[in-house]
């Protein structure tokens, strides 16, 4: 029984491999076939060419009543041609003022830091200094010699009075006397130089401000040696009196003959374009740039009290010059994503959409554009109709 069923398996695998092999030899005859057939021939020529899409001009839109869409000429303008640049706040340097501290020695106590605002006589530091006791001491024997040589003054006129002394010793006292007392004045004036109350003599020294504005630059921490002497930093602090700035510009040497001194700068600020200002040129560096050939343009304007050092700003010059530009309503201007686009006619009932750089708003809502197309130039007058058709479309 377990032969003959081992038997039948052995009959069924060998009828399953002789049907593969079957058609394996059936695939390889179909293959050979169907090469015979797509074998290439020289007389055939090339293969035909892909089919091809047009896809079109993106700009161009189609309308079925273009009549219902009026066009209006571009007019001309004549107006100076505008410059603009990009520059930087930075303060006044004729109103900069270092804070420096007469009495060299160490700082006990700083009052303020970098970037507050301060006013003039505001206390700054305080300088513990030995100077104070060099300059106390010299007053105190400069006191004491103008006292001794004033009571040999006295003596000397009693006894010159008396007939005691002659002339020459009298005046010889009063020399002493003079002396003694311009000793004693240069003393006083250096305590007053130094900061120093001689009625209240202290080794602390205080600085304080000499003007109002904001603290710039400080060079002096806390325990830092101070003063005007090689041991320390003389200058502590810089305030910059930010009631009147300075912008620095870039203009590229091309664009130097459009300004000029005494010239009209529009600034805006980037963090508040809604608040233009107005200053004028008053410096144009006589060396350029030799890497980007560029020259520093200064423009002085006062500060409203938001310019902020280092604000990045856009400065815009109006050249001496003047040149034609095309204005159109400003209903034929669309604004989309920053840009500005007019659509133009085109053949075959289509309008062409064009990018366009507008200008500045002029008289009678009219759209001043500074480059896209040319006076004379036919636009569509209400632009907003025409986008609203194409939406509907």
């Amino acid at each position: 029984m377990t032969l003959n069923r081992r038997s039948h398996q052995v009959s069924q695998a060998s009828q399953a491999a002789h049907r593969t092999a079957l058609t394996a030899a059936c695939l390889l005859a179909l293959s050979l076939t169907a090469c015979k057939e797509k074998k290439f021939n020289p007389a055939d020529g090339a293969p035909p060419a892909a089919p091809q899409v047009e896809t079109g001009d993106m700009s161009l839109v189609q309308v079925d009543k273009p009549n219902l869409f009026p066009l209006v000429a571009a007019e001309s303008y004549d107006a100076p041609s505008q410059l603009n640049v990009t520059g930087a706040v930075f303060p006044d340097v004729a109103r900069e003022i270092p804070v420096i501290s007469l009495a060299s020695g160490r700082i006990v106590d700083i009052k303020t830091r970098l970037g507050d605002e301060v006013h003039k006589g505001q206390l700054l530091l305080q300088v513990q200094s030995p100077d104070i006791t060099t300059a106390f001491n010299a007053y105190l024997k400069a006191k004491n010699d103008e006292l001794l040589t004033s009571k040999a003054l006295s003596r000397a006129q009693l006894l010159y009075d008396k007939g005691a002394i002659p002339q020459s010793t009298l005046e010889q006292a009063q020399a002493a006397e003079d002396d003694a007392k311009a000793d004693l004045q240069a003393a006083e004036q250096q305590l007053k130089t130094l900061g120093v109350d001689k009625a209240h003599p202290s080794s602390i020294v205080p600085v304080y401000a000499p003007i109002t504005g904001v603290i710039v630059t400080q060079t002096v921490t806390n325990a830092s040696a101070v003063g005007v002497t090689y041991s320390g930093s003389s200058n502590a602090f810089t305030i910059a009196d930010l009631s009147s700035v300075w912008i620095i510009c870039d203009v590229y040497e091309n664009d130097l003959p459009k300004i000029a001194l005494g010239q009209e700068a529009k600034i805006v600020v980037n963090g508040y374009p809604d608040r233009p200002l107005t200053g004028h040129i008053t410096e144009i560096d006589p060396m350029l740039d030799p890497t980007i050939r560029t020259a520093k343009v200064r423009i002085q304007l006062p500060n409203p009290g938001f310019l902020k050092l280092g604000a990045f700003v856009n400065a815009t010059f109006s050249s001496r010059k003047s040149d034609t530009y095309p204005v159109v309503p400003a209903s034929a201007v669309l604004h989309l994503h920053d840009r500005d686009w007019v659509f133009l006619p085109a053949p075959n009932n289509k309008f062409k959409r064009v990018e366009v750089h507008a200008g500045v708003m002029l008289p009678g809502n009219k759209q001043e554009l500074l480059s896209g197309i040319q006076p004379g130039q036919q636009v569509v007058s209400n632009v907003l109709q025409l986008e609203a058709t194409l939406e509907a479309q």
